[in-house]
């Protein structure tokens, strides 16, 4: 297919923002969209976005709208980069103005509550492309070291090789290097699973648990969510790469990580409520991915107990403590 030149990228967050900074490096014309004004202006104005990347330079080249008509205008595609329980209404708000040849590219990573749909299945479902025409992102993709051109890998996952081979041609730079895949069903949902293995890390850090506690959950959160995308379809092997354990380790164990983070401070004992404020707006995802993949494991038969356990703390006052004491006192069996 032909080459994406022209690139339109929906959401300013730090994730967002750092993959326009990625294609911007990569040579592709890049507007970027932000529902705030001032986001716009510091990005046209100062090369820069203070909110979600202080101190980040960005390139002159890139530049900013409010208007989504604008960014999405002549677009050979379209990055999806809103937070995953938003990505429905903000769909339903574009999805006249996308152009009708675009490939869409998911960056959001998450279970949709409700319906228990995959980010490709929500975008499917609601602009009526083809499959074959959505790709997602997923890999170990830290915003800010990102931005910072620290180096990389990711996987572009698409049913249709040619296309994801056209994204991946579309965002390759000396520190980002992408990887083609075509299980997106198990690049999604090791995306979607990280988030919420991570809170239990941060909650085991909170508590003052060490590397040994780390290693378990990480260990154990690849199994369960292997299991998962069994029950779903995906390939095991995809668990291996990037999409998965790459993603998992880097979102589970850096400080940089929202999700770490938000699980460590309700280990030190504070409510959803202040772990939320001390975020300052920014989104750990793994709060509502927590209850979504109970339910989407619940509808497979696959056991998630440490989705589970920390859907309980978030969502029905267990202590972080009373969760730990809860999966070690599982039955032992064989690993």
């Amino acid at each position: 297919m032909s080459p994406l030149e022209r690139i339109a990228v929906l959401g300013a967050g730090s994730w967002g923002t750092a993959f326009a900074k990625v294609l911007t490096d990569a040579g592709r014309d890049v507007v970027l969209w932000a529902r705030r004004p001032e986001v716009a202006e510091a990005v046209n104005a100062g090369n820069c976005n203070p909110d979600y990347l202080p101190k980040v330079l960005l390139p002159t080249t890139l530049r900013a709208t409010t208007r989504a008509a604008d960014a999405l205008h002549g677009a050979d595609a379209v990055v999806f980069a809103v937070p995953s329980q938003t990505l429905r209404i903000n769909l339903e708000a574009w999805r006249e103005q996308l152009p009708g040849p675009a490939t869409l590219v998911s960056l959001a990573k998450g279970v949709e509550l409700g319906s228990l749909k995959r980010m490709s299945e929500v975008i499917v479902e609601v602009t009526g492309a083809g499959e074959e025409r959505v790709a997602v992102v997923s890999g170990p993709n830290l915003a800010r070291e990102i931005a910072v051109g620290q180096p990389t890998a990711t996987v572009i996952a698409c049913t249709d090789h040619e296309r994801a081979v056209a994204v991946q041609q579309a965002c390759v730079t000396g520190y980002f290097r992408p990887y083609t895949n075509t299980d997106v069903v198990g690049c999604e949902l090791g995306g979607a699973c990280k988030n919420v293995i991570a809170l239990a890390c941060g909650v085991a850090a909170g508590l003052g648990f060490g590397d040994n506690t780390l290693a378990t959950l990480i260990t154990r959160g690849l199994a369960e969510t292997s299991r998962l995308g069994a029950a779903l379809g995906a390939e095991e092997m995809t668990f291996a790469g990037l999409a998965g354990l790459g993603d998992l380790v880097a979102t589970c164990a850096s400080p940089l990580s929202r999700n770490r983070s938000f699980g460590e401070r309700l280990g030190r004992g504070e409510t959803l409520e202040q772990a939320q404020q001390a975020a300052h707006g920014q989104v750990a995802e793994g709060v509502k991915s927590c209850t979504s993949i109970r339910a989407l494991a619940a509808r497979h038969g696959a056991e998630v107990p440490i989705a589970d356990g920390v859907h309980r703390v978030c969502h029905e006052g267990e202590s972080p403590r009373e969760m730990a004491v809860e999966l070690l006192g599982r039955a032992h069996k064989p690993e």
